[in-house]
């Protein structure tokens, strides 16, 4: 692939069917999950893997937050022809995210109980989130480098491989999960660990693609000692600047999930959370829709910047914002049409936590457009380097308008207002994003005037 020359449209699209293909099998490793589990242990084991969600929405916010800066980074490195900075880049990043890995798993190994506690598990479903999250643990080192490294395996040109590795991951836990469960009957920790065991696979495969396969960003031998640590430490921090807003797009997700659970849990009980748990199952695949499209965009509009060729920006930006408008109107449709048959892949449908679903479900998903659109757009400013205005409308959509959802529209709606809290939120931050674009343009204008004059 070339991003300098090749058509647009060609580029974004060799780029986001694949990429859009990997996505969406890295979320049915999480919704097969839930389907055997709906099918084998019940609304429990749903509303428990629920709970345990928030933990692995924060370890894939910070292994976006490092892939992302880092293949911004490394972008522009290529562009510039610096390739030995581009492999030192990823290497760097690939250490830092182990590190972190090691540590917190090892804490969440050490206190399970007080980690579970403090994900939001009642007394009742204490035992089934503390035996999925002791046997998930190990994989989030794996879930660490498989998240940077496909970012760097599309860049070094094999989007198609990238695609594959998460296929070959969400095909082995499809088979472990249904051997586990079912002739196994070892139940929910048959679940972490069919997870654990297909994350494992896709983390080695990309480690052994950067170390031994790459065209161009394979690793690159890192020291570090006292003195080289100061900058180290640096370059991994402008790493997360500038992929900053990714962790906050998927810490959303994870606030989505952790005051969705307590809210669902006050007013609905047990199965409040297991029916909202369903819900949860579905929100990623729109979040991997969003992020499939600002990924796709982010190697063609960071490359073309770095060349200062602001037109081929321009036209990425078209197609990508045209493409999210499609997909977001797509997804609305189907799940407000088509709940019943959408719930019942996880629980029989006269459940009762399926009944609260399907009931719920169209009021959700009313937001899933604004969702896609929204996150294209945070991309649009991470392949930019444009930190601020990324950050802001990711902490925006993620805290300080949906937080406040959760808690007042249940007391002015009452439980409608709990499933329209995530479409409220995002909302007000693509109103928030349109009047930003208005008050940039205006400003244009008015700077070019005075330079004309």
């Amino acid at each position: 692939m070339n991003f300098e020359t090749e058509k647009i449209s060609t580029l974004f699209q060799k780029i986001f069917i694949p990429t859009l293909l990997g996505m969406i099998s890295l979320c049915a490793i999480t919704a097969i999950d839930g389907m055997f589990v709906g099918h084998s242990v019940g609304s429990d084991g749903i509303a428990a893997i629920n709970i345990t969600a928030p933990l692995f929405m924060v370890f894939t916010g910070i292994g976006l937050m490092s892939g992302i800066g880092s293949s911004v980074i490394a972008s522009m490195a290529l562009a510039k022809g610096k390739i030995k900075l581009a492999r030192l880049n990823v290497s760097q990043s690939l250490l830092f995210l182990s590190v972190f890995a090691v540590i917190l798993s090892a804490l969440m190994f050490i206190f399970p109980v007080k980690t579970s506690y403090l994900l939001g598990a009642s007394d009742y479903l204490l035992d089934y989130v503390k035996t999925y999250l002791l046997w998930i643990l190990p994989s989030f080192l794996f879930l660490m480098w498989a998240l940077v490294g496909v970012f760097m395996i599309r860049l070094d040109g094999a989007p198609k491989l990238a695609m594959w590795i998460t296929i070959i991951e969400s095909v082995t836990n499809t088979f472990l999960d249904w051997l586990f469960m079912f002739p196994f009957g070892w139940g929910i920790m048959g679940a972490a660990l069919a997870s654990s065991i297909s994350t494992i696979v896709g983390g080695v495969l990309t480690l052994y693609y950067l170390a031994c396969k790459a065209k161009t960003l394979r690793l690159y031998p890192i020291k570090i000692d006292l003195r080289g640590f100061p900058l180290f430490a640096k370059k991994i921090a402008n790493q997360c600047r500038i992929g900053s807003s990714a962790m906050f797009g998927e810490a959303t997700m994870a606030v989505l999930m952790f005051v969705g659970n307590h809210i669902f849990m006050q007013y609905l009980g047990d199965n409040g959370v297991g029916a909202f748990g369903v819900c949860c199952y579905y929100a990623p695949f729109v979040f991997m829709v969003g992020n499939a499209i600002a990924q796709s965009a982010q190697p063609i509009i960071s490359y073309n910047f770095g060349l200062c060729n602001l037109e081929r920006v321009k036209e990425t930006v078209k197609i990508a914002m045209k493409t999210a408008l499609g997909f977001g109107i797509l997804t609305t449709f189907i799940f407000s049409v088509f709940p019943h048959f959408m719930i019942g892949l996880f629980l029989q449908n006269d459940n009762p936590a399926a009944l609260l679903a399907i009931a719920g479900f169209p009021y959700f998903a009313t937001g899933f457009s604004f969702f896609i659109l929204n996150l294209t757009v945070i991309g649009y400013f991470q392949s930019l380097e444009r930190i601020k205005p990324a950050t802001f409308f990711a902490v925006l959509r993620g805290g300080m308008f949906l937080v406040p959802a959760f808690i007042f529209l249940p007391k002015i709606l009452g439980i409608e207002g709990i499933w329209l809290a995530m479409p409220l939120s995002e909302i007000l931050t693509f109103a928030a994003i349109g009047v930003f674009y208005l008050l940039q343009n205006n400003s244009c204008k008015k700077n070019s005037l005075k330079i004309k004059t």
